[in-house]
């Protein structure tokens, strides 16, 4: 399904590339078609109704708010990549990309009265102005606002607000169940401790890991080898050790808050360091004349270590300009 999608969007560019802008735009019913210099806003809008539209693309046209979602995280995801490379002609292509996703659910909603892109625009107009009172009102209680800290500050009041408005009064209201687990994680403990619930000192947060690795490590040492047991019992020693590594990973979570890292984001390079490494080995084997399965534990840990010492080396050779954190 993905080709597909890979083909529709190379459709987008087909049409804005051979067609001149006067045929694009009397393709679809729209106040654009009368405009000879239409915003490029405008013209993504139409191009967007007429690949919906009865003479657009068959693909394009059955398409429902459910069966995009693996795109616009598949969207989101190669942004993060282009991100991670600092390469701005990446970014503007995967920016695009992604916009095309906000366009395509808009002109779903569009068709069936429900809204559309230009209402999403002003409801964000909107919000915007509404979070950041001390840029757009001048009053007593935006005075003092001089720091990043006292925008967070202020913008949690705000949230909390219109949270109590709304009839939700949880300030971890808010926070999507279906959100990557450690990036959920790590939201949810920012928001406790925001509301004071946190450890004053790092001590007790490694403290608090240890003693759930300990009781992860208990828990695993207890499992019982599937034939000694019967199903129920295997479910629920299964059920305990899973428990017991929620809570390290939760903990883990905490302690990379309390660093003031992101959990998401180290363990996304920890990641990328781990392929590029073993990406090396399997060179280092084929170099060898080596199947990788067949080298030895010592073979595979020397080029291991090669690659390690690779990488320190591109490192220190690196400027510091290249080697700015990217946050999210």
């Amino acid at each position: 399904m993905f080709a597909a999608y890979r083909a529709s969007s190379n459709r987008y560019n087909e049409i804005v590339v051979s067609q001149p802008h006067s045929s694009i735009f009397s393709m679809a019913s729209s106040p654009i078609a009368d405009s000879p210099n239409p915003s490029p806003a405008e013209k993504l809008k139409t191009i967007m109704a007429t690949l919906r539209g009865p003479e657009g693309c068959p693909w394009d046209r059955e398409q429902t708010p459910q069966s995009l979602k693996p795109y616009l995280l598949e969207e989101t995801y190669e942004v993060l990549e282009a991100l991670d490379s600092q390469d701005p002609v990446a970014l503007k292509e995967e920016l695009g990309d992604l916009l095309l996703q906000v366009l395509f659910h808009a002109q779903i909603a569009s068709e069936q009265g429900q809204f559309n892109f230009d209402d999403i625009c002003e409801t964000l107009a909107q919000k915007l102005i509404k979070r950041h009172p001390h840029v757009f009102e001048t009053n007593s209680t935006t005075a003092n606002i001089q720091s990043a800290s006292d925008v967070i500050q202020q913008w949690d009041q705000l949230k909390q607000k219109e949270k109590r408005e709304s009839g939700t009064n949880s300030r971890l209201a808010g926070i999507p169940k279906s959100a990557p687990a450690l990036a959920r994680a790590y939201q949810i403990q920012k928001r406790a401790a925001r509301a004071g619930f946190d450890w004053h000192t790092i001590e007790p947060v490694f403290e608090k890991f240890r003693e759930e690795l300990q009781e992860l490590a208990t828990a695993a040492a207890g499992m019982i080898p599937p034939k000694e047991v019967s199903p129920s019992t295997l479910a629920r020693n299964h059920e305990e050790v899973e428990a017991e590594l929620g809570d390290v990973l939760f903990s883990l979570v905490n302690l990379s808050r309390f660093l003031h890292l992101n959990p998401e984001e180290a363990l996304r390079k920890a990641t990328n360091r781990f392929q590029c490494r073993f990406h090396f080995v399997e060179q280092q084997a084929s170099q060898a004349g080596k199947d990788l399965q067949a080298c030895s534990t010592e073979d595979m840990d020397r080029w291991w270590e090669l690659a390690k010492d690779k990488e320190h080396i591109q490192s220190a050779q690196s400027s510091p300009h290249q080697e700015k954190e990217i946050s999210t």
